[in-house]
């Protein structure tokens, strides 16, 4: 038997009937006692280890709603250049890690901003001589966009234009000739899968040391929205050796183009699962991003673009919807625009009332008009929103989103708050590697819409949401947006997937929310590796 219990201190359970308490009990995994410190005490084991909190807060593990874990684990054993605004200055970072990956290697990047081009097209040209003409491929941080040199399009066989069956692109100058541009995953992945690729062992290891740092900043579990065949069998190598220290919710992911027998592949994957992941359902795209005019909107940007769905045939996807609907999997799909936000609700609207087990979500809503808000209330489907990308955003617009969207069209950014009010289900994530891991700052961003420094720009201060909100959004929203009512919740029978901070964090400033230490992270009651 395994037992542990913190008592004297503040406990927010996300549970209605209970919200606050000064003590819980947990014996084998499950919340056993919430109460009183004495009558918690009560109720803990003689063996049991007794925490006092002295001013802490226990609250459920928070759920990051929407990452990519082992896509992100290997992003990131290349070079970060996040906050890298200049041409020159990544170029410099290049150098540095072409030296260390040695003369003819593959120099990889990630967390690359649209910023360091200036408002220029972006070229791969641009890069060749702070690497030595080595084959090169940087992903930008939105993962949308990537740029690779002229080795790297020639060490995968890109040579010119190519027809792809959903919205993605090899950019080409007017002579033909790639310049390094690849909008949309199926066009950079033909790049990317050119690169010396990991083993599955050095995958699980990379995995595991990627969980250990989400249970650093108090992660317990997670919406992975990339799922394929591959990370199934790495999850389940990881478990045949030992056990996840994050629990995870699997959803496949459908391109465009996959045919029918690609849809049949993956309703046969989805009975896959183990002690603590499964997959969950299947994760769609409508649209692009905002940045390169691949959004889908109700209206045109700046620059004439965002008038087309990611799909050939929107036909297309309310088909394949209603198959793995039918399927019995969860159903997500990516809208970043406010024109695809309306088409998926609607496409949701022709299918059999969703349950409370699998409630159909959006991802990102970035930016949504007043009709769509009214269409999401009452909808059932949940928001699942990332207020830390408001980051990007620049107080005077001369930032790449704004520049498309215009003044009128950004103040409809990130509406958490409107969503809220509508009666939404909102789950809170970090998109990582696209933004930070840490719930922190995003608690910030989405209290105050604006930067946990507390010296940026406000965003639309309307549509700020309270710290309690916040945190439900990463806790028992998270769980209950998967379908899980035992989780994300402290009440007696949950399970005991717990985050201790040594502070009360709807009682702090928004610097130190953002940095409140992270005392201890318990999954199934057991401390989580960091």
């Amino acid at each position: 038997m395994s037992a542990i219990s913190f008592v004297s201190g503040i406990v927010r359970t996300m549970d209605a009937d209970r919200p606050l308490a000064e003590a819980v009990a947990v014996v084998d995994g499950r919340i056993a006692a919430v109460g009183t410190t004495a009558e918690v005490l009560a109720a803990t084991p003689e063996h049991a280890e007794v925490v006092e909190l002295d001013g802490g807060a226990v609250l459920p593990g928070f759920i990051d709603s929407h990452s990519h874990p082992l896509w992100g684990a290997r992003l990131s054993a290349g070079v970060d250049l996040g906050g890298l605004t200049t041409l020159e200055s990544v170029r410099h970072a290049l150098a540095a890690e072409s030296r260390r990956v040695g003369p003819g290697a593959w120099v990889r990047g990630w967390n690359l901003e649209y910023a360091a081009f200036g408002g220029s097209a972006v070229r791969g040209d641009l890069l060749e001589d702070a690497v030595g003409g080595a084959p090169t491929f940087l992903m930008f941080y939105d993962l949308h966009t990537a740029v690779a040199t002229r080795a790297a399009l020639e060490a995968a066989g890109v040579s010119g234009a190519r027809e792809f069956g959903d919205a993605s692109e090899i950019v080409v100058g007017d002579d033909g000739v790639p310049t390094g541009e690849l909008r949309e995953p199926t066009a950079y992945d033909l790049v990317g899968s050119a690169a010396p690729q990991p083993t599955m062992a050095e995958e699980a290891d990379l995995l595991v040391a990627t969980f250990a740092r989400f249970n650093a900043v108090g992660l317990t579990g997670c919406a992975v929205m990339d799922g394929s065949e591959r990370l199934l069998d790495v999850l389940e190598a990881i478990e045949r050796d030992g056990e996840l220290s994050v629990r995870v919710d699997v959803f496949l992911w459908h391109r465009p183009d996959d045919d029918d027998a690609a849809v049949a592949a993956r309703i046969d994957l989805a009975s896959r699962g183990g002690r603590r992941w499964r997959v969950a359902g299947v994760k769609l795209f409508s649209d692009g991003v905002i940045d390169t005019g691949t959004a889908w909107l109700h209206a045109p940007d700046a620059s004439g673009d965002g008038l087309a769905s990611f799909w050939p045939d929107w036909d297309r996807y309310r088909e394949v919807i209603r198959r793995y609907d039918a399927a019995g999997l969860h159903l997500t799909t990516h809208a970043v625009g406010d024109r695809a936000v309306d088409a998926v609700l609607d496409a949701y609207a022709e299918l059999p009332p969703a349950d409370d087990a699998r409630p159909r979500r959006i991802e990102h809503l970035e930016i949504l008009s007043d009709a769509d808000v009214r269409k999401l209330a009452g909808s059932g489907v949940v928001a699942s929103m990332q207020p830390l990308h408001m980051q990007w955003r620049h107080g005077d617009l001369s930032d790449s989103w704004a520049t498309r969207l215009g003044e009128a069209r950004a103040a409809t950014g990130f509406r958490a708050r409107d969503v809220l009010d509508a009666g939404v289900l909102t789950v809170f994530g970090s998109d990582w590697p696209v933004a930070g891991m840490d719930p922190r700052p995003n608690f910030v961003w989405a209290t105050e819409r604006s930067a946990p420094s507390g010296d940026g720009p406000v965003f639309e201060p309307h549509e700020r949401v309270s710290v309690e909100e916040a945190l439900t959004a990463y806790t028992r929203s998270g769980a209950l947006a998967l379908g899980a009512t035992d989780r994300g919740v402290i009440r007696v029978g949950a399970v005991a997937d717990l985050v201790v901070l040594a502070a009360d964090p709807a009682r702090l400033s928004p610097s130190d929310l953002a940095t409140v230490p992270i005392l201890r992270t318990l999954i199934a009651g057991l401390p989580a590796p960091s």
